[in-house]
Parts: structure tokens; sequence; C-alpha cells
């Protein structure tokens, strides 16, 4: 596939079958498949992640692992139904080292992100969401096109240049790392606190 392809991507569905073909930078590789966004075609709040994690590069579903778990959850407690979301990643394909059998997340580096910027200003122009919730910081790298540390920007809201509003938050596995359950109950609450507001956002 060249990477720029002749014919504009009109439709998910054909964001999909180009996604699948990507070569764009090399981890496709090593993963079992791509896993593209999924939920609402014209949401107004879009979710997006870091990448998959094992379980999402087995299934080719975003956000169905422990984090997910939590991400579900957690939308619940906000009042918003993950199905008028849309729901994706800011890297489409799995990043991991080998330790004996087990494939362990390797966070994707400031190439494989930009590389894969390609397909996700695509996916937000086919969505169009009014509102963007970056889940970590290579989320917001994705969507912003910068780093950024989340301690600065988790209560900011920015603009992208075609006025889709912005905000930035915790991944939803950083909860799973925490290790006492004060700490775990402080930033589940405001996470859903973050989710919120980004829902109030989007009206």
């Amino acid at each position: 596939m060249n990477d720029l392809f002749a014919a504009p991507v009109a439709s998910l569905v054909a964001l999909r079958r180009e996604e699948a073909q990507c070569r764009r930078c090399d981890l496709y590789r090593g993963a079992t498949q791509v896993v593209p966004g999924e939920g609402e075609a014209h949401a107004a709040l879009m979710l997006i992640g870091e990448q998959p994690g094992d379980r999402e590069d087995l299934a080719g579903k975003p956000f169905i692992g422990p984090a997910g778990h939590i991400l579900d959850r957690a939308l619940a407690e906000a009042g918003i139904r993950r199905g008028d979301a849309f729901v994706t990643n800011a890297v489409k394909h799995f990043k991991y080292e080998l330790r004996g059998k087990r494939r362990l997340h390797k966070r994707p580096d400031a190439g494989e992100i930009e590389a894969c910027r390609w397909w996700l200003d695509i996916e937000r122009g086919l969505i169009r969401p009014g509102v963007i919730v970056a889940l970590g910081a290579t989320a917001a790298r994705g969507v912003l096109g910068r780093p950024v540390t989340i301690a600065k920007t988790r209560d900011l809201t920015e603009t992208l240049a075609d006025g889709t509003r912005v905000r930035v938050t915790i991944h939803p596995s950083l909860l799973l790392r925490l290790r006492t359950a004060a700490e775990k109950h402080s930033e589940y609450a405001r996470f859903v606190g973050d989710l919120r507001a980004a829902a109030a956002l989007a009206g």
C-alpha cells in the first residue's frame, strides 16, 4: 500500500481495511493484527488511548482488557454510555517485549506515534467529535502533535485548528499500578471527574 492512497478514506469500514495493510512503521511485524477504533460513527466524544494491549491485539478490539474494564466502569459513573462514544488508540498495533512466553507492553516511541497520526487524523476527520479525551501522554502527543505532561495539561481545555476541544487525563492502566487503596480511590475519583467534565463539554 502506498502511504498516500489516491482516494480519500470515506468510511470507517474503508479505514479499517486500509489500516490492516499499514506498513508505516515496523510494529505490524510483531502484532497479531491492527486494532481499529470502534463506537458511534459520529460521536460527540472521542476517547483515545495509547495502543492495544495483549488482549486487544488478540481480539482486534480496543479497551477490552483490565484497563478497558476500569474505563467502562468510570464511563458509567460519569454518565457516559461507551456505545455513544468512539474509542480508539493513538497507535494501532501492539508494541511489546517478550519475557518468557509473556508479551509485556512497551511504550511506543515518538516515531511510531508520529507514523500513526496519519490514521488518527483520518479517524478524527470521519468521526468529527466535538471533544477528544486523550488518555495518557502518548495519546496526548498523538492528538496534539507535541510531548505533554499530564500534570500540566490535565485541567486545561485545548482547541485544535478544526475547533475540536481536547482534554488530557490519565490512562486507566495507571490505576492498575497504584499501590495503596487510598491512592487508587483518589485517582479513580479524579479520573471519573475528568470524564464527566469532558462529557459536559461535548454537550
